[in-house]
């Protein structure tokens, strides 16, 4: 069985360090990302033989297509990754109505697109890995001014993208693992 892998958000940050991960292990990447230029750099980055496709995940209908042209060129997904979001960190009375449109659409409809449209595979084949991935430290999240956030952080600092890889391989690796939520925030939930 093929190891075919879609990391929607593959480009940076979570997305390309899973990917930074998967590779060594014979998995078939699919780097997905808004723009084909940078997920095509992050697929030659990882070398053998991945590609990067374009797709902007809260268009149902860049989605499905993403879809149908990934397996043609690399045969049925058997393990997605969702690490696509966008942040639009400001105050809610400041936040335009427009942005927080866009934030859902990419943050909750996007992963709920490129599930839907895995799952259909998924069920044919009679099995796969779907990973949902949340909040780290990423260049999507640099602006963030961290010593408020770091001091209440057990650990005493942010996550770095390969950690969370980690653990997204092991979920995708665990056969016997559904449904479930890791939790991979240096002990933050302890604190709350």
């Amino acid at each position: 069985m093929d190891k075919v892998c879609a990391i929607f958000g593959g480009s940076r940050g979570i997305g390309r360090a899973v990917a930074q991960v998967m590779a060594p292990k014979g998995y078939r990447l699919a780097l997905v990302a808004r723009d084909l230029r940078v997920a095509q750099a992050a697929a030659s980055d990882l070398g053998g033989d991945h590609l990067a496709f374009s797709c902007d995940v809260a268009k149902e209908h860049d989605v499905q297509n993403t879809f149908e042209e990934m397996e043609k060129r690399l045969g049925p997904i058997r393990f997605l990754v969702n690490a696509a979001g966008i942040n639009r960190d400001s105050l809610l009375v400041r936040t335009k109505t427009e942005e927080m449109v866009s934030q859902l659409h990419t943050n909750l409809l996007g992963s709920m697109l490129t599930c839907r449209a895995a799952v259909k595979t998924m069920i044919q084949q009679q099995g796969g890995s779907i990973v949902n991935v949340g909040f780290i430290h990423t260049d999507m999240t640099k602006h963030l001014k961290e010593e408020h956030f770091k001091k209440n952080i057990p650990l005493g600092r942010f996550g770095e993208a390969i950690e969370v890889a980690h653990a997204v391989v092991f979920l995708l690796e665990s056969p016997y693992i559904t449904g479930h939520v890791l939790v991979v925030d240096g002990g933050l939930q302890l604190t709350m």
